[in-house]
């Protein structure tokens, strides 16, 4: 199959799909791989580097969706890029479908099958595509907050960890899942006080066994939320629905009682965001204010890390681009889990959170 690995143009994303040693396995198993000039640079890979690994390196995003059959992408496509696409195309990358109405409309017009890391399943409800990078977003999350949180960064001047005889931050977690995890991970490391919130009993006892006491696990209620926010100096939110709008987790009155220069981390905004104050900012501009209240709400965080993020991410889809070039969609017939991860295909919504996040009617496709 011919795979195609174009340059991200969404702003500030420096990721990409594939890296050159897993363009190496792909060419090896006898698969063509056509990248585009440049697309690796932001991660630290050279057009020298896929040559190599044994790609065809072209200059244009035109040249790469006209000729493959598997578009490999990291964030959810542009416009220009969705008017490429074409009927049998697959492409496989985040989409987010719940948070774009539009970009859902382009991808059923464009006749294309969009498979979407987001919703790529795994047993226990895993998502295997999407946790690196929630483990990568998470552990920003607090770097971002820590940042965020200096006077002279717009906040209220808080040392995360405190020094003897000043209390530490207070650090509130909404989701205690894969992104929740690993902001609890750096906040107690850095010594902060750390309250993590989950609707799912067994899994504040399995927090409650990993941290050791070292943090305090409390169960998802709306009075809980709100008390914990009005004290808070660092609020991550970390809830995830897959497929699914981000569920409003607080309005703004709720917001607007948090304390004067704290900060509110939204890693849910990929989804539509968790908080009423909630909108979509970039790595160029990652904040802004809501009456005393410092919003972080970058739609792609691990973007920040790149190569890291690169790695981590190519690592955990190449066993799934290796299976759909070796047997396109056919092979969903026998790997339920990846085709749960279809979104999109031949002009219908086949997933059903997405369909009724998006009001639209599900189609459920049998390949």
């Amino acid at each position: 199959m011919r795979v195609g690995v174009p340059t991200e143009i969404k702003h500030d994303e420096l990721r990409v799909g594939l890296t050159p040693g897993a363009v190496l396995e792909l060419t090896r198993a006898g698969h063509e791989v056509i990248v585009q000039a440049g697309c690796g640079v932001g991660s630290g890979f050279a057009d020298d580097d896929y040559k190599e690994a044994g790609a065809t390196v072209v200059e244009s995003p035109q040249a790469v969706f006209k000729q493959a059959e598997l578009v490999v992408k990291v964030k959810e496509p542009q416009a220009s890029e969705c008017d490429q696409l074409r009927p049998g195309q697959i492409l496989f990358t985040f989409l987010h479908l719940a948070a774009v109405p539009d970009l859902a409309n382009h991808l059923l017009e464009s006749g294309a099958t969009a498979i979407g890391y987001e919703t790529v399943g795994a047993g226990q409800g895993q998502l295997p595509l999407l946790a690196p990078m929630s483990e990568v977003a998470g552990r920003l999350a607090v770097q971002a907050g820590c940042y965020h949180l200096e006077s002279t960064h717009g906040g209220r001047g808080v040392l995360l960890g405190g020094v003897p005889g000043v209390a530490p931050a207070n650090v509130v977690i909404l989701g205690g899942g894969v992104v929740g995890y690993n902001a609890a991970r750096m906040a107690v490391g850095l010594g902060a006080q750390v309250t993590v919130v989950d609707a799912s009993l067994p899994r504040l006892r399995q927090l409650d066994d990993l941290f050791r006491g070292a943090i305090t696990g409390l169960f998802a209620t709306h009075d809980t939320i709100t008390r914990l926010a009005r004290s808070a100096d660092l609020l991550i939110g970390a809830v995830l629905i897959p497929g699914a709008s981000a569920p409003r987790l607080l309005e703004r009155d709720d917001i607007l009682a948090m304390p004067p220069g704290s900060v509110v981390v939204d890693v849910a905004i990929d989804q539509g965001g968790c908080f009423a104050t909630s909108r979509p900012t970039t790595h160029e501009h990652p904040t802004y204010h809501v009456g005393d209240t410092l919003h972080y709400c970058v739609a792609n965080i691990p973007s920040a890390v790149a190569r890291t993020s690169t790695l981590a991410l190519s690592h955990a889809t190449l066993p799934y681009v290796q299976a759909l070039a070796s047997e396109g969609l056919a092979g969903l017939k026998h790997n339920p889990w990846l085709a749960r991860g279809v979104n999109v295909h031949r002009g219908n919504v086949t997933h059903k959170a997405v369909a009724e996040a998006l009001g639209k009617s599900f189609h459920e496709s049998r390949w």
